[in-house]
């Protein structure tokens, strides 16, 4: 296994790492290398550049340079938000929820150096609902921060600007991980996404210029300002640098977060972070279920941004997923279908009925009432609905569909001559199921 010191994930494991107290020990707030430092030392601007030098680049699934999209806040004297984005919803992914948990203090001093350098006064965390630890854990170290001065109408106590944090908890729906739908839900409407442009930087919460980062994301500032934007350009690829939280699961050994460089291989974080496959590969889905699928062939692909998608896949989230050749593949597009079918907002009608129809025929092949044809069809529907709705929700689910298809389409024609899995499961032994949820489905 690589050398490399956590960062993000050092102090996850020790006790009581979430509190004050502990976060004080190793010098938070107050010590050199701290918000302190970029306060009473360094320029807004300044701080916008080296994030920019750093190629700190977004960890929430878009991979956008940071620096950039701050740089995009028009100068026109209104009150600037900046949105935490917490709803962590792509299935396969874990690690936001692991730092508000576990080291809450290091977001809220990331914050603070970020507000410190959008020129922001008044930062919202929108965190999922049903990450109710995680908003606990917030707020209570948003609660002591304002005690103890560190936030409020004086930041640390240096007279140099205000600031407050406020936790927004969403209702556990997948359309608030995207940044307009985020922002909706957040003003108390409906989470539908806008049309853009304008976007967040210019027309955000309320109409005012918002800067809308992942939590990940935000967390890696702190560590820029601390130790330079050299340093952070220094670990992975020069293009999409830094540390990076992993989520590995499915047929591994041992799953879990591990942290690592970008640019890991996608065999290093399996065999010697995840402790190795249960069973033989069959396949890799390298950034959360929206990413399309990776073969076996494919697993010396270094973890970054470029590399994977150059593979045809999307780093994504991180959120890495194995299958074994005892997978399914159509029972495991199912699964997917059922999903982002379910999560659809139902505003554009190419999403609230294409996915239905996905949804139908997937269900129609797992269940041995597949027809010749269908395989084509399911292409042809999801032609017909890519790039044709406000978000990319629907790409959510064409992105696996078109893949799994590509890579492995023997599977879906043997369901539809043998009426059954090429695994060995027959569709007869889904008969209570296929009797619930309908042949038709």
């Amino acid at each position: 296994m690589s050398t490399f010191e956590p960062v993000l994930s050092k102090y996850f494991a020790q006790p009581n790492a979430w509190t004050l107290a502990h976060y004080r020990s190793r010098g938070g707030y107050y010590g050199y290398e701290t918000a302190k430092k970029a306060i009473s030392s360094l320029e807004p601007k300044a701080i916008i550049e080296d994030v920019k030098k750093s190629n700190l680049r977004g960890r929430g699934g878009a991979g956008f340079p940071a620096g950039m999209k701050w740089s995009f806040l028009p100068e026109n004297g209104k009150p600037r938000y900046l949105a935490v984005n917490a709803d962590e919803s792509e299935p396969g992914t874990f690690k936001d929820r692991e730092i508000m948990a576990k080291d809450p203090h290091g977001l809220i001093e990331a914050i603070i150096i970020t507000c410190w350098a959008i020129r922001s006064h008044h930062a919202y965390i929108f965190i999922r609902g049903e990450f109710v630890r995680e908003a606990k854990r917030m707020q209570a170290a948003i609660d002591e921060c304002y005690r103890e001065g560190i936030l409020g109408d004086d930041v640390l106590g240096l007279g140099k600007f205000k600031l407050d944090i406020t936790v927004i908890t969403g209702a556990g729906a997948y359309i608030c991980g995207e940044e307009t739908g985020l922002l909706s839900a957040a003003e108390g409407q409906r989470a539908y996404p806008k049309i853009k442009p304008p976007f967040p930087a210019v027309e955000g919460y309320f109409r005012q210029p918002t800067i809308i980062n992942n939590v990940e994301t935000i967390a890696c500032v702190l560590h820029i300002v601390a130790r330079g934007w050299e340093w952070f350009k220094k670990i992975g690829p020069e293009s999409g640098p830094g540390p990076k939280l992993f989520c590995i699961s499915g047929h591994v050994k041992k799953p879990g977060l591990y942290e690592a460089p970008l640019g890991t291989t996608l065999r290093q974080l399996i065999y010697d972070y995840a402790g190795g496959p249960i069973g033989e590969i069959k396949g890799i889905i390298p950034g959360g279920s929206s990413m399309p699928i990776m073969t076996v062939d494919q697993i010396d692909t270094p973890a970054d941004f470029d590399s994977i998608r150059a593979a045809g896949s999307f780093l994504g989230s991180a959120g890495l997923i194995v299958f074994n050749k005892d997978t399914c593949i159509v029972n495991a597009l199912l699964n997917l279908a059922r999903f982002y079918h379910h999560e659809s907002c139902g505003q554009c009608t190419p999403c609230r009925e294409g996915l239905g129809w996905l949804e139908k025929l997937c269900h129609r092949l797992e269940f041995g009432h597949g027809k010749e044809g269908d395989v084509d069809l399911m292409n042809e529907v999801s032609v017909m609905i890519k790039g044709r709705t406000i978000c990319f929700l629907a790409d959510s689910l064409i992105m696996p569909v078109q893949s799994y298809i590509q890579k492995f389409r023997e599977e879906f024609e043997y369901h539809i001559k043998h009426k059954r899995c090429m695994t060995g499961t027959k569709a007869g032994e889904f008969a209570q199921v296929d009797e619930l949820v309908g042949a038709g489905r």
